[in-house]
């Protein structure tokens, strides 16, 4: 959500300010803006739509700016309120949310300021502002003290055209130095050019990038040092390698992926004082949010089936206000790819709070949420570009997986292996090339259902998830016993139903439920291992996956489904890589 970035250097800022956002598109965002310093006066530009609006900037003069790209919070998507917003002799850019906006904007609008946005951002260019007395830092530490909630912000001062002053607190901030010049951004991709050195911001820190000096501060403005992030250049230029969407691509990607993301817990392992905790660990609470939240679920499955340990998931916005029982023995699992999500985020700090072990499953080495862990297995999923998960969520699974199979081994039980995982999903991408042909039922429909029972459940509503973010088609993840108590009155002539069958001792009762949809007129489609039951009458068209591990078989049973939804998507005429109104990266509440 949202994106920022900022250049100090020798080079023309626009350019690298527009590229810089080009990048950060993944996020998603809805408006996009610039504001440029030559060194007499600054210059903003902004649009609503996509990065490309703003092109022709490219030519404006400046070798200071910064740059942002908006997911509307605070007011519609406007031109007026894109971001950077300028007050008197401050502009500035901000990703996050500030609770008392509304107060602080009611005491402005008393001394008689105006405002020209609805936004919450422009309140803090006012605070800012109004203390300003010629030292920019300064000003922004005094200006953020006010403020209840999250922000990341780059802001500069028409009286020091050659500065960026940077805040951070509950929104992710990276600052560094390039070949040419210093950076601000949002998240790595913005500010990775080859020989690039690059700092994350911690909750309360800033950061001055004037002329060829970038300096951090903490809290009370003291200077300090900071250790430089790791990250690999390389993973962070992707390139679509003739596929049409990154998306599709990110498909492809997923059994490299897993052979990457299993982790290997043992006592003799890296993980070694995480093997120790698994030992004395009698129950698990899972915290995620979204796709995130769907492993958690497939996770649970396999805790309880093959180690017998009480497991519970819970989506992390509702964790923190439910008052969470957490008692000794308890092992905080949070799950989030970007390791930004904010709910997430608060759920850890609260379990932490509560004396809670802390294991985080996260994509990104530099993360908030790598910071607070007491434990970090990273899922090795590499940069994932489409707003939709993918290929994460199957790297999730593995690396959740991983965790089942050393937990069994300090019970002295047998897990199944995820070695061979990997290879069966290369069988079920090419296999899952085929549910293309069912998209002519989707693309039309008023609503799609997809059922399951247990781990099957929970790939439904995976694969129901994907269909309504990118196709816009309202869709249900339903336990397939659950039919006969509400969803049957939904089913009409014609409605697709997909149902997931992966569990044998169980086939029979969610076949059941196909020829219950079946009778009121659904279209049924099949994804199985089981190859005789696609020759069922009631099922129009199936695909058929290898047979694994029940407790694992989300990790392939979703593939067709991420497919199906990939599929459906074009076919409506969407870019499967840029739903509406949906971030990539969920850094606000």
């Amino acid at each position: 959500m949202c994106g920022i970035v900022g250049y100090v250097g020798k080079r023309r800022a626009a350019p690298v300010l527009i590229d810089g956002l080009y990048e950060l598109e993944y996020r998603g965002y809805d408006s996009v803006g610039i504001a440029l310093s030559d060194g007499k006066r600054l210059k903003i530009i902004k649009k609503t739509g996509r990065v490309q609006e703003i092109e022709p900037a490219r030519e404006e003069r400046g070798n200071v700016g910064i740059g942002h790209t908006r997911w509307a919070t605070h007011g519609g998507v406007t031109e007026r309120n894109a971001h950077p917003h300028a007050f008197k002799n401050i502009v500035l850019v901000h990703n996050g949310i500030i609770e008392n906006a509304a107060f602080l904007k009611e005491e402005c609008l008393e001394r008689g300021e105006t405002f020209s946005s609805e936004t919450d951002s422009e309140v803090i260019a006012h605070l800012i502002a109004n203390v300003y007395r010629g030292d920019l830092l300064k000003a922004v530490a005094e200006g953020t003290k006010r403020l209840v909630g999250s922000y990341a912000l780059a802001v500069m001062c028409i009286e020091e055209p050659d500065t960026v002053v940077c805040a951070r607190m509950r929104s992710p901030l990276i600052a560094g130095k390039g070949k040419d010049g210093l950076v601000v951004a949002s998240d790595v991709p913005a500010a990775a050019e080859e020989g690039a050195t690059l700092f994350a911001l911690s909750d309360g820190e800033f950061a001055k990038l004037k002329g060829e000096d970038l300096f951090f501060y903490d809290a009370s403005l003291h200077e300090i040092s900071k250790e430089p992030i790791e990250f690999d250049p390389v993973d962070d230029v992707p390139d679509l390698k003739g596929y049409r969407h990154y998306m599709r691509k990110e498909i492809d990607e997923i059994p490299k992926v897993l052979s990457l993301s299993q982790a290997k817990i043992s006592r003799n392992s890296c993980f070694s004082d995480f093997y120790e905790v698994l030992c004395q660990t009698k129950y698990i609470q899972i915290v995620a949010c979204g796709t995130a939240y769907h492993s958690g679920l497939c996770a649970k499955e396999a805790i309880e089936r093959i180690c017998r340990v009480p497991a519970d998931v819970y989506v992390a916005s509702e964790y923190r206000y439910g008052d969470p029982l957490i008692p000794d023995g308890t092992l905080v699992i949070a799950i989030s790819q970007s390791g930004e999500t904010a709910d997430t985020l608060a759920a850890v700090r609260l379990a932490k709070e509560r004396g809670a072990y802390i294991a985080a499953v996260t994509n990104v080495t530099y993360s908030s949420l790598t910071r607070l862990a007491d434990t970090v297995l990273y899922t090795k999923a590499g940069r994932e570009i489409a707003v939709a998960a993918t290929k994460s969520f199957n790297a999730q699974l593995m690396t959740l997986y991983s965790i089942v199979s050393a937990l069994a081994a300090t019970l002295g039980k047998e897990a199944p292996s995820v070695g061979g995982l990997s290879a069966m999903a290369e069988s079920a991408v090419i296999t899952a090339e085929s549910v293309r042909s069912w998209t002519p039922h989707f693309a039309g429909a008023k609503s799609a259902y997809f059922i399951g029972r247990g781990a099957d459940r929970y790939a439904a509503m995976e694969g129901s998830l994907k269909l309504k973010e990118i196709s816009y088609l309202p869709s249900e993840g339903y336990a397939a016993g659950e039919l006969k108590h509400g969803t049957l009155a939904l089913i009409e002539k014609g409605t697709p139903v997909v149902a997931v069958i992966t569990r044998r001792e169980i086939a029979d009762k969610t076949m059941s439920a196909i020829h219950e949809v079946y009778a009121r007129g659904a279209t049924v489609f099949l994804v199985t291992c089981f190859p005789e039951l696609c020759k069922t009458p009631e099922v129009t068209a199936s695909a058929v996956i290898p047979e694994c591990p029940p407790e694992y078989s989300p990790i392939l049973s979703v593939i067709p489904l991420q497919m199906l939804a990939y599929y459906t998507s074009v076919a409506r005429g969407n870019n499967p890589d840029k739903p509406r109104n949906l971030a990539k990266s969920v850094t606000v509440e």
